[in-house]
């Protein structure tokens, strides 16, 4: 039921062309979805799947689901668990097949097909689930074994499971007149459709905007940003139309909004002006008054999630979404952000200060903007701990840095991670591993797809394309993570910034909840539960990259070979609390601002998406040298992902996972065993088949508590 409910709030894509012949692969089954993958651990046919494949496949998906859950309706016996509850968990396989499929391929290898595609079958997808959940038939017999359950013989997690059923058709609308639920459903749909509209928006807005620099532009740049950007540069030239497209790329530079792009440059060039035209290209995406302009759709989508709480009997959309979470109330949520706010913003002011100093002993006349910020705080921190990012990158390579997650999760746990090279996957960038526990036993399948590209979204994130589950029969999964990383330029391999690697082990992290997984029902597997909960098992994996034992294990220099030296690593451990006040203020805001988006009544008038979001920031007193990190108009994780009133969650488990990571150091052993077993057993062993605090309290034998990360950020008043 929990999938159910997830993939309402999903973007899907379908084509209607070549229906006729749709219809003729359908019905001769050489559609590879409705045969059995005779792959290695059931990995998709990757090279048989073709866009006009997916259509037929959703539809006869839908069409399979539905007639389950008519089944599961008119059964004559008695509703019980088995009959009701556990066949609920076993429709929708064909369905789940496709989806996770689509909407990884989607996500991470789009076309204009897959998008055509996503824009169509939303809505479809969204009255499909709508039907399933606003069931009154399915629900009657939910609720009839509901109120018999003190009579019925069930183990503590099927009792979960029920408890989570009848609660998900509870707020989908279960108990609602016929009037409401027609007005859930539309509201759900346009919500849907607007989702996805904006998610492909910004895809379009990120690739829509490119600094092309001659040679004389890049005083300051790195040889190895230099050679990304001819790369860049290059690639695109090889792959424009016209004589006129190749002659703009040739013998240019090429910079664009992407992270990996963007960073190195603001960081390194001397070009003030280039640097604030680059910065203000992804501050203001989806804010440029054009056919994917985002600002009347952030505001639709949140006066929608407004008038459907309502209907639904919240006060707001993040009362209705905080019910489920581990904070409860949107007071409680403020009250964590606000105490974390002030001294992030102090501490803003102070590197404000430190940076302005540089400008003015380097002898400028200008105050430092928002754009100066990489540039300057690099200055700084070199400065005062003789720390150079550049000076890293070369111990840091894309395969040293798999290597030191493996090493981590291996001590930690005993699994291993053997690389397949005679697999087919979805692009030629991404590798696979099989992983395999302590006693040799198969855990799960990994995949990972970590260099940038114009058809991948931005960001880092984890997925799966098989889920886990023991109900019938032991089912494994297959995880992926994707990430932006810069690709190897000629001979050299991807080289990652040190927030490059602790975005490695954070997906990592959130890959072993994946893969660690042992319930018996799928809806509660890997990371189901709460979102401030699930980026706990991701966050408190960051700590290990940063150990000197972990870090001397797999940082070698790719040209010398030579270990990353002690000098260097404590360097990094000293500067471990620099910028700081920007980075937790950035997010901060990002978070309030999610907070304010979804408080507001179902009655307001929002028209001016700008006014609302600049008025939200001058009441917190967000200082201009910083942008949040996710304007409102590129703000994915609450407007086309799964974050809504949710943006916080990370520094809620940043309070987990710092308190987490004490219980470690407080061993004297970071990789104390006992530990590592109860922190596997108690957190990614088990999906949400126990309350999420009661998880963390049976790993670390108390509620956590904040000091702990106050301290790991500098933030508890004492010294940097």
């Amino acid at each position: 039921m929990k999938k159910l409910l997830f993939f309402t709030v999903l973007l899907f894509f379908f084509s209607c062309q070549d229906r006729n012949k749709q219809s003729s692969d359908l019905k001769t089954g050489i559609n590879p979805f409705f045969e059995k993958w005779d792959t290695p651990f059931e990995i998709p046919p990757f090279l048989q799947i073709k866009d006009e494949h997916y259509m037929p496949a959703f539809e006869k998906g839908m069409e399979e689901n539905l007639e389950e859950i008519e089944n599961i309706i008119n059964n004559p016996e008695e509703p019980s668990f088995s009959n009701t509850i556990e066949e609920l968990e076993r429709t929708g396989k064909l369905l789940s097949r496709v989806q996770r499929t689509f909407f990884n391929l989607a996500g991470s290898n789009t076309n204009p097909k897959l998008q055509e595609l996503q824009r169509e079958l939303s809505p479809l997808l969204s009255a499909h689930y709508d039907k399933i959940a606003l069931n009154e038939g399915l629900f009657l017999r939910v609720e009839k074994i509901w109120k018999n359950r003190e009579n019925i013989d069930l183990t503590h997690e099927q009792r979960k499971l029920l408890e989570d059923t009848r609660k998900q058709f509870v707020r989908s609308g279960a108990l609602l007149s016929v009037d409401e639920k027609t007005q859930i459903t539309e509201i759900n749909s346009k919500i849907s459709e607007l989702t996805t509209t904006f998610g492909q928006n910004l895809l379009s807005e990120t690739n829509g905007f490119e600094l092309i620099l001659n040679k004389s532009d890049l005083e300051g740049l790195s040889e190895d940003v230099i050679a990304a950007a001819e790369e860049a540069a290059s690639q695109k030239m090889s792959k424009a139309e016209t004589d006129a497209e190749k002659e703009k790329y040739k013998n240019k530079y090429v910079f664009t909004p992407h992270r990996t792009s963007m960073y190195p440059f603001l960081t390194e060039s001397n070009r003030r002006d280039l640097r604030e035209k680059l910065y203000n290209s992804y501050i203001m995406r989806g804010d440029n008054n054009n056919d994917t302009d985002n600002k009347n759709i952030t505001a639709k989508i949140a006066k929608l999630r407004a008038e459907k709480a309502t209907l639904m009997g919240y006060k707001t959309h993040a009362h209705f979404v905080l019910e489920e979470r581990m904070l409860k109330t949107p007071e409680e949520v403020y009250d964590l952000l606000i105490q974390l706010w002030k001294p992030a913003l102090n501490r803003a002011k102070l590197e404000v200060k430190d940076m302005q100093a540089v400008v003015d002993s380097e002898g400028h006349d200008f105050k430092i903007a928002a754009w100066d910020w990489w540039q300057y705080s690099e200055k700084v921190r070199k400065e005062k701990y003789d720390l150079d990012e550049s000076a890293i990158k070369p111990y840091l390579s894309l395969d040293n840095a798999l290597k030191g997650v493996f090493n981590t999760t291996n001590k930690l746990w005993g699994i291993t991670f053997t690389e397949i090279f005679d697999i087919d996957l979805y692009h030629p960038d991404a590798r696979i591993w099989e992983v395999n526990d302590r006693d040799g036993s198969h855990l799960g399948i990994f995949i990972g797809d970590y260099f940038t590209r114009s058809n991948k979204r931005g960001g880092a994130w984890m997925s799966s394309f098989k889920g886990q589950s023991n109900l019938d029969s032991r089912e494994r999964p297959i995880v992926v993570n994707v990430c932006n990383f810069p690709a190897p330029v000629g001979d050299n391999p991807s080289l990652l910034s040190f927030e490059n690697l602790i975005t490695l082990f954070h997906e990592f992290g959130h890959a072993m909840h994946g893969i660690l997984t042992n319930v018996t029902y799928g809806s509660m597997a890997g990371t189901s539960g709460p979102r401030d909960f699930t980026e706990f098992p991701a966050q408190i994996l960051e700590h290990w990259a940063s150990e000197p034992e972990i870090l001397k294990s797999f940082a070698t220099h790719y040209q010398t070979g030579e270990t990353i030296p002690n000098v260097l690593i404590e360097k990094i451990l000293k500067a471990s609390k620099f910028n700081q006040g920007f980075a937790n203020t950035e997010y901060l805001a990002a978070s309030l601002l999610d907070m304010d988006w979804h408080t507001i009544s179902s009655n307001e008038e929002l028209k001016d998406a700008n006014k609302f979001e600049a008025n939200a920031l001058k009441e917190y007193g967000l200082i201009n040298e910083i942008a949040p990190r996710y304007r409102s108009t590129y703000f994915a994780h609450i407007f086309s992902g799964g974050y809504s009133s949710g943006y916080y969650s990370y520094v809620h488990s940043a309070v987990l996972d710092s308190d987490g990571f004490e219980a470690f150091k407080e061993t004297g052993d970071v990789f104390d065993a006992n530990l590592a077993k109860k922190l596997r057993e108690h957190v990614y062993e088990k999906g949400s088949t126990e309350e999420a605090m009661d998880l963390y309290v049976q790993f670390r034998g108390k509620k956590p508590m904040i000091e702990p990360l106050l301290k790991v950020r500098g933030l508890d008043g004492g010294s940097e």
